[in-house]
């Protein structure tokens, strides 16, 4: 997979990359990861090092990460190793949950995405008594309080509201449950509130307490995506050459340094030639099994209303380069507004990248089959896979766009949305970056 030397390959680089362009270096260390030129990624990643970071500029601090990313997926060729210094995660941990909350506060993606989701509510549930909202990602009581105060000025009366919650996280729940039932307090509203402590892949839907005569509301904020995952991606399995080589390891050490990291390389040339990655082996997707088993418990619902929010980019094909490509133009504009709108110094902007952010992009870079969750898809693929699970779309407020671009100028007149296929898109200086869409199951 070499061509000449590594010092020469990276005499070739810098040349290439005109000033030292760490997103050009980034590309080719890539490349060299996605066909096996260890040695060659190895060089230019501790090159990387040295010329971006993680409190750097926007671009700096972007190219960090995704050096971090190419750097697990190398060392997930030594599972020992990885696990070592990666242990899984079986729960939402308090840095998880921080993150949100840095997200909420710094980036108006997700009160966009709330308001425009409670309009809906609000316009397709009119004349209902009673309304029930099952929100698969239940985190932010503000969006329910602001929901509360309009249905309280419904002509009429409010409904009775039922909001079933569901997270992974208990404590997220009870402070969901604490701030939204105190506030249903003062205003004497009629509430109640089911918390559900699980993944939304986990939830028995048939379970959940929705009574005859609720009109239903279902609401997903950045989850669908996260059912998409299969177990067929052969990029996740332990390459032959892996296990073999394994039983070889304390051989190859005592050989020195050098020797080791040939075995390495070989090895990942062999993962690639097997891997997806390799135009010698085109892999097809099929249906995801846990989307299409969330499509069809949600459908049995009969749900009034379904408000979609999902990121607007298409991040889960199983070439590498591709999704290091769509990658680095999606979160390059996330960056650039965070480094635009939020002070360099601030720690709750640090906490967002590193701990979001960084998480996402290792997540699309170093894993695959069911361990790469984030797979993002853009609108022109969840509106056919929704339509054929028996949904139709709902147009979006205009009162409610109205509110959504008054609260996106308030962050920075970059920030912008437009209309597409009756369903909105909200942009950074032009480039889409999220989708809200609203849709009715057609009975």
């Amino acid at each position: 997979m070499d061509s000449g030397s590594p010092c020469q390959w990276l005499r070739e680089l810098r040349l290439d990359s005109q000033g030292l362009n760490p997103i050009s270096l980034l590309i080719d260390c890539a490349k060299c990861v996605a066909s096996g030129s260890i040695k060659n990624a190895d060089i230019g990643l501790e090159y990387i090092s040295q010329i971006s970071s993680p409190d750097g500029n926007a671009v700096q601090r972007m190219v960090s990460y995704f050096s971090v990313a190419l750097a697990h997926r190398i060392i997930k060729h030594l599972p020992g190793v990885y696990k070592s210094i990666s242990p899984s995660k079986t729960s939402l941990s308090q840095d998880d949950i921080l993150a949100e909350k840095c997200f909420y506060e710094l980036c108006p993606f997700l009160k966009f995405s709330y308001l425009i989701t409670n309009q809906a509510i609000v316009e397709a549930m009119e004349c209902e008594k009673v309304v029930h909202i099952i929100d698969l990602h239940c985190c932010e009581p503000a969006q329910w309080i602001d929901l509360l105060l309009t249905f309280k000025n419904r002509r009429g009366g409010p409904p009775h509201l039922k909001i079933t919650g569901i997270n992974e996280s208990k404590e997220v729940l009870e402070q969901v449950n604490f701030h939204v039932t105190s506030e249903a307090g003062k205003l004497d509203f009629p509430l109640q509130f089911y918390p559900v402590v699980s993944k939304v892949e986990d939830v028995d839907f048939e379970k959940l307490p929705v009574k005859t005569g609720d009109a239903v509301a279902i609401t997903s904020v950045l989850q669908l995506h996260l059912l998409l995952s299969t177990d067929d991606d052969m990029g996740g399995r332990i390459s032959p050459a892996v296990a073999a080589a394994s039983m070889n390891l304390q051989r190859a050490v005592h050989l020195g340094q050098r020797t080791f990291a040939e075995w390495l390389e070989r090895d990942m040339i062999n993962a690639y030639i097997l891997s997806p990655d390799s135009a010698l082996s085109p892999l097809s997707f099929g249906a995801s099994p846990k989307m299409g088993n969330l499509l069809k418990a949600m459908r049995k619902l009969n749900p009034k209303l379904l408000v979609v929010t999902e990121q607007e980019s298409n991040m889960n094909g199983s070439n590498l380069m591709e999704r290091v490509d769509r990658a680095l133009y999606f979160y390059s504009a996330l960056f650039d507004c965070l480094d635009s709108t939020v002070m360099r110094t601030s720690v709750e902007r640090q906490k967002l990248e590193r701990m979001l952010f960084g998480e996402q992009i290792k997540n699309i870079i170093a894993c695959e089959g069911v361990e790469r969750k984030e797979r993002h898809e853009k609108l022109e693929k969840w509106i056919p896979r929704l339509e054929m699970a028996g949904f139709v779309k709902v147009p979006l407020s205009y009162n409610g766009r109205i509110e959504a671009k008054n609260l996106l100028q308030r962050y920075s007149n970059k920030y912008k949305f437009r209309e597409e296929n009756d369903c909105l898109l909200v942009c950074w200086s032009d480039r889409p970056l999220f989708s809200v869409s609203a849709w009715s199951f057609r009975r």
